[in-house]
Order: C-alpha cells, then sequence, then structure tokens
C-alpha cells in the first residue's frame, strides 16, 4: 500500500500525536511498539508522545485543575502503581470511580487546555492508547483542527463502560483486539466504519523475532537446569509480592520444577525471592527488555491475567495460569473469560492453590491441549495497525479535499 505524506511539502514527514499515560507499563509499552515498526517500515511519519499524567501533574501544580490526588501526597498514577505492586488491587473500583470524577470536574477546562495544545502542535492524527480521555481528546482536536482523525487503540481485550475506553459521543475510530470489543462499541452505538478488528493485542515486534538460541546452554547460564521444566512469572512492569507467595508454594514441586521471575522495577521485590531461595532452582531479575529471551526459555507462563504480558506469552507459545477473583482489577476480569475461551490455559481463585493448578496443568493431556490451542492463536496485530493509520489517514485527507469550503 503507497504510504501517506504530507501533501503540501511531499518531503516533510506526517506528524502523529501519541497520548499515553504512566499507570502501569502497557501504555508506553503500546507506545514503543508502534514507534518500532514504523521505524523498521520507514514509514514518513514522526511520532510525539503526549504524556497525560505529565501534563495532569503540571496543570494540578499550576492549580489550573482539580486533583483529589494531592491530599495522598502523590499522584494518580503512583498510587495505581503502588497498587500494583503491593497487591492492593482491590482498591481499583474505588480509584477508577475517583478517576471518572476527575475527568467530569475537569473536563470543559482540560478540552479549552488542549484545543490550544493542538494548535500549537499540528497534527495530521492523533492516536490514544489510554482510557478516560478518548471523547476530551476528540473534542478538542477538532476544535484546533477539524476533520483530523483521532484513533483509540484499545490495549484491552475489552471496554468497561460506561465513558472508560468506548464513548460513542467522539467521531474516534476505535481499534479493537477482540470480538468483545467489536460487540461492545457496536453496542455502544460507534458507527461501523469507525470500528476496525485486529487479530489482538499490539505488542512489541521483538516478540515475533526469532530467538536463535541453544535453550539448554542458555538456562545453565542462567543456574537453571537445562532439561527442568521451566515457568516464567511476571506480574506487569511493578511486580507483585504474590510472586513472593507463588514461589513458596512451588517450592512443593522441587527438582520437577523451576522458575524464572521477572520483578520489573520493583527491586525490593527481586531482593526478597534471591534471599529466600530455597532448593528449588530460581532466576530472579528486575526489569529488562530480553522479555521475549527469558519467555523463550520457559516453558508456561503464570501471572496476572494483563493485557499485555499475556498476549506476549501467546505469541512465545506459552500456556498461561492466571488468578481471577475480587482482587483482580475490573477492566482485565474479561480476560480470564477468554482464556477459558480459547482454552490457552488455566484461571484459578487463588494464587494459594498455585500448586494444585500447575499439577493439573501440566497433566500430559492438559498441556498438549493448551500447546495445540496457544499455537493456534495467530496475534499480528502490530503489523496490521500501520495498513489501519494509513487508510484512515488517506479517508481523511480526501474528506477535507472534497468538502466544501463553506463546511470547513
Amino acid at each position: 500500500m503507497e504510504t501517506l505524506q504530507s501533501h503540501s511539502d511531499p518531503k516533510k514527514k506526517l506528524l502523529i500525536n501519541v497520548i499515553v499515560s504512566q499507570g502501569g507499563s502497557g501504555h508506553y509499552a503500546a507506545y514503543n511498539a508502534l514507534r518500532s515498526i514504523v521505524e523498521q517500515q520507514q514509514l514518513p511519519w514522526q511520532l510525539n508522545v503526549t504524556d497525560m499524567d505529565a501534563i495532569t501533574e503540571r496543570l494540578s501544580e499550576q492549580k489550573k485543575i482539580v486533583d483529589f490526588y494531592k491530599i495522598s501526597g502523590m499522584s494518580g498514577y503512583e498510587l495505581y502503581n503502588l497498587m500494583q505492586k503491593s497487591g492492593w488491587t482491590w482498591l481499583w473500583p474505588l480509584k477508577m470511580r475517583l478517576n471518572k470524577l476527575l475527568v467530569s470536574l475537569n473536563y470543559d477546562v482540560g478540552v479549552t487546555i488542549f484545543e490550544e495544545y493542538w494548535r500549537e502542535q499540528q497534527p495530521d492524527m492523533v492516536v490514544s492508547v489510554v482510557p478516560l480521555y478518548n471523547k476530551g481528546i476528540w473534542e478538542s482536536l477538532q476544535k484546533a483542527r477539524p476533520g483530523t482523525p483521532v484513533v483509540t487503540i484499545l490495549t484491552d481485550f475489552a471496554d468497561y463502560p460506561p465513558a472508560f475506553w468506548i464513548e460513542p459521543e467522539a467521531g474516534n475510530y476505535f481499534v479493537c483486539g477482540t470480538q468483545k470489543a467489536i460487540e461492545q462499541a457496536r453496542s455502544l452505538g460507534v458507527k461501523e466504519e469507525r470500528i476496525v478488528k485486529t487479530s489482538g493485542m499490539v505488542i512489541h515486534p521483538r516478540f515475533y523475532e526469532p530467538i536463535v538460541c541453544d535453550r539448554q546452554s542458555e538456562r545453565q547460564r542462567l543456574g537453571l537446569d537445562p532439561d527442568c521444566l521451566t515457568g516464567i512469572v511476571l506480574f506487569g512492569g511493578n511486580g507483585s509480592k504474590l510472586m513472593l507467595e507463588i514461589a513458596k508454594r512451588l517450592e512443593s514441586f522441587q527438582q520437577k520444577l523451576q522458575l524464572i521471575f521477572i520483578c520489573g522495577h520493583n527491586e525490593e521485590l527481586a531482593l526478597a525471592l534471591r534471599e529466600s531461595q530455597g532448593l528449588q532452582k530460581r532466576f530472579v531479575t528486575t526489569f529488562t527488555q530480553d522479555i521475549p529471551y527469558y519467555m523463550h526459555l520457559a516453558d508456561f507462563f503464570i501471572g496476572k491475567p494483563g493485557p499485555g504480558s499475556l498476549s506476549e506469552a501467546l505469541v512465545m507459545k506459552l500456556p498461561v495460569i492466571v488468578e481471577r477473583n475480587a482482587t483482580t482489577l475490573i477492566h482485565e476480569r474479561y480476560n480470564t473469560d477468554w482464556i477459558q475461551q480459547q482454552q490457552v490455559g488455566l484461571v484459578i481463585p487463588s494464587f494459594k492453590n498455585i500448586q494444585q493448578a500447575v499439577e493439573k496443568f501440566l497433566q500430559a493431556e492438559n498441556f498438549a491441549r493448551y500447546r495445540t490451542n496457544v499455537a493456534a492463536v495467530n496475534n499480528q496485530a502490530v503489523f496490521e495497525v500501520p495498513d489501519i493509520l494509513q487508510k484512515i489517514l488517506a479517508t481523511s485527507y480526501k474528506t477535507k479535499v472534497t468538502e466544501p469550503l463553506e463546511s470547513r
């Protein structure tokens, strides 16, 4: 497909502004995936980042917006990350309500501020990989640059209405990675031409690159047994204290099992895991860009049902074990339904039952079935999105060209 460039200056790159946030690691991960594929395909686009949390913090300090989080002494995203790190995810329903209230209270002033922001930026397209702000982003952009498209790429398997990802009052395009999200968009009244289906979540292209190494030798290099069944334990970019419980309970497998723990930015957790090691072999590391390498050395995945790490594990052909209960983030609960529907792993009510779950999971007939079903999942979303954005840009340009002057 021919790529669209600036029509006023063919040598000038089109400016695409990507909206991200610092709550969790998934939003920046999606941006980095998009940036990487744009660079690989040498598309004539310049990607700029708009960090909603950084802007919110600055506006809060200037007392231009209402911010209840100032009372706690930390920002909203810092509280979210602490909540995940500490296992306080049961607080999320309350925090989500507060977030929605703050968006509502600050809506008009936010639209005014962003209208000016877009006049300065002059983007050709805005791509949002965050929830909550999409209606305001669209309204402010249409005031500053009428007809400029806004594309919301859902980084969750499903929406959690109302007013989370999909807001039909806005004229956004919604890029959905599951049939569930497609059905939600339709039921909420989004026009069919603004609903776009991909084959899954957007993850970094490096997860698709072949890893040429000897698994046995690499396991030995990490201090692991070359032939032992290996699980990888991963709870997003901030880790979770649940990983300590999982480690302790799976010690009962002794030399029949070994584990790789990825602790993200949680240095304290990594230290605790290293210091508590018993006879069972384990490898512990903190934040790393080499997740594909460590997944390549593993046979299965244990973690929270986050859309990013779950999608990464499936692309790396790993069956999964996840937990679902009252502490599971409400916008990630559908992910566990999807796992069960696709039969790509096991959903358990509590990691307190992880020993029995692993025992059942690893029974030959069960594990073989999971691996076969995982192999059938073919998520190519990161390679599909550039064409999607290109078509939307082309449609937007044609609309502007053919639109009568009096309606502009």
